[in-house]
């Protein structure tokens, strides 16, 4: 079986995402949106990304939602709160649930979005990846 690097952008969308919620989140309560800033807030969350699609092996199925999508969702939410109390930053109850619910809703969006696209694709080419 040829071995495929297409996961590799979609690990890198991810990280916009992530990103993208920092920015917003800075965006909000008004903190400013300088790109040291919006790193400062996204660091915790992109390196549990980076963890947890490691642990899920997402270089096998990017896309897939069950389990890969959730275990990285999780696992970013969980182990991202976790390095960012250890930072010395808080992580009280309203910004967990919206961490939670916001990821939930780009990570495993994502995954929604571009497993119809490549379920397309292997029907268009009448191939299997």
């Amino acid at each position: 079986m040829r071995r495929s690097s297409h996961w590799v952008p979609l690990l890198a969308l991810d990280a916009v995402l992530v990103t993208a919620f920092a920015a917003i989140g800075r965006q909000s309560h008004e903190h400013g949106l300088s790109v040291v800033g919006i790193l400062q807030t996204a660091a915790p969350f992109l390196v549990a990304l980076v963890v947890s699609s490691a642990a899920a092996r997402v270089w096998s199925q990017p896309s897939r939602v069950v389990p890969h999508g959730l275990v990285v969702w999780i696992g970013t939410v969980c182990l991202g709160l976790a390095l960012r109390v250890a930072a010395g930053a808080t992580a009280a109850l309203p910004f967990v649930i919206v961490a939670t619910v916001t990821l939930g809703v780009l990570l495993l969006g994502r995954r929604a979005v571009t497993s119809r696209f490549a379920g397309r694709g292997v029907r268009a080419r009448g191939t299997v990846n």
